[in-house]
C-alpha cells in the first residue's frame, strides 16, 4: 500500500519542503494545501497558485524526486461560492499532476449544495481534475452517507467521488463495515490517523486539524480500515500534532513518527501488502 504525506501532519512547511519531507520517508506522494489558509496559522506563506514561477519549481523539485500529487487543497464550498472563481486554483492542480482534488462543503441549502457540487465537477473535467468530497462532522457533508447522497447524481464513478479519512468516519458515527459496503468507484482516496473512542472536549474541529493520534496511541482499526478501502486506493497519513511543532520537533522527526506508525499498523494486519 503506497502512502502520501499529508501537508496537515507537516502544517509548517512549504509545498517543496514537504516535497522533501514525503521523500526523506520513503513517500512516493503528497497531499498539498495549494495556499495557507487562516485556520492553519503554522502553515507559512507560500503563493503557487498566483506565482508561476513558484509552481514550475516546485514541480521540477517534486519530478526531481519522484514523488507524485495525490490531493489537492483546499476546495470549499459555501453559500456565496462562485465556481468559476477555482479557475486559477484548477489550472495550478492541473500543471501540479493532482490525482484529485479535495472538497470540503459548507452550504446549508441542499439543493444549492448540490447544484453547486456538480457544477465544480463539471468545472474540474474542463481540466482533466477528478474530485473527491470529504465529509466531516464539522460541514455540512457530515457522514459517509451524506457523502454519497451528493456524488451519486453526478454519476461518475471513478472520477467523482469521496475521500473517507478514518477520524471522520468514526467521528460521524461510521463505521468500517459502513465504508466496506460503499457502491464500486465511490471511494477514491483513504487517510489515516488514530484517536480515542470519544472526542475529548467534543471539539472535533480541534483535533481534526490539531491534535490526532498516532497509530496505537487511540482505539481505531487502521488495519480494519485498510482492508475496507477498494484494491489500490490511494492513502495518506493525515496526522497533525501542533503540539509537537510548537516544542520544537523537526519536520524530518515528526513526519518519520507518523509514516513509521502507520506502517507498523498496517504490518500487523498479514493480508495486505505494504
Amino acid at each position: 500500500m503506497r502512502l502520501a504525506l499529508d501537508h496537515m501532519t507537516v502544517v509548517d512547511t512549504t509545498p517543496v519542503q514537504l516535497a522533501e519531507a514525503a521523500r526523506g520517508v520513503g513517500c512516493d506522494a503528497l497531499c498539498l494545501f495549494m495556499q495557507p489558509m487562516d485556520v492553519l496559522p503554522l502553515m507559512p506563506h507560500f503563493d503557487i497558485i498566483g506565482d508561476r514561477a513558484a509552481r514550475r519549481d516546485l514541480k521540477a523539485r517534486m519530478d526531481g524526486l519522484g514523488v507524485a500529487l495525490d490531493l489537492a487543497y483546499p476546495f470549499t464550498l459555501a453559500g456565496r461560492t462562485v465556481v468559476t472563481d477555482f479557475a486559477p486554483a484548477f489550472e495550478c492542480a492541473a500543471e501540479l499532476g493532482a490525482g484529485l482534488l479535495n472538497v470540503l462543503v459548507y452550504d446549508r441549502d441542499p439543493a444549492r449544495r448540490t447544484d453547486t457540487f456538480a457544477a465544480f465537477c463539471d468545472a474540474a473535467r474542463g481540466f482533466g481534475l477528478r474530485v473527491a468530497v470529504e465529509f466531516y462532522p464539522a460541514s455540512q457533508v457530515r457522514s459517509l452517507a451524506d457523502a454519497l447522497a451528493l456524488v451519486g447524481p453526478v454519476a461518475r464513478p471513478g472520477e467523482v467521488g469521496i475521500n473517507a479519512d478514518l477520524l471522520h468516519l468514526m467521528r460521524s458515527g461510521g463505521s468500517i463495515a459502513e465504508l466496506a459496503a460503499a457502491p464500486p468507484g465511490t471511494i477514491l482516496y483513504g487517510q489515516f490517523s488514530d484517536g480515542p473512542a470519544d472526542c475529548p472536549d467534543g471539539d472535533i474541529e480541534g483535533e481534526a486539524s490539531s491534535r490526532r493520534l498516532l497509530p496505537g496511541e487511540g482505539s481505531f482499526d487502521l488495519a480494519g480500515f485498510a482492508r475496507a478501502l477498494p484494491d489500490g486506493c490511494p492513502v495518506s497519513v493525515e496526522i497533525p500534532r501542533n503540539a509537537l511543532v510548537e516544542s520544537g520537533v523537526t519536520v524530518a522527526e515528526r513526519a518519520r513518527m507518523a509514516v513509521g506508525a502507520v506502517r507498523c499498523a498496517l504490518a500487523q494486519d498479514q493480508n495486505r501488502a505494504i
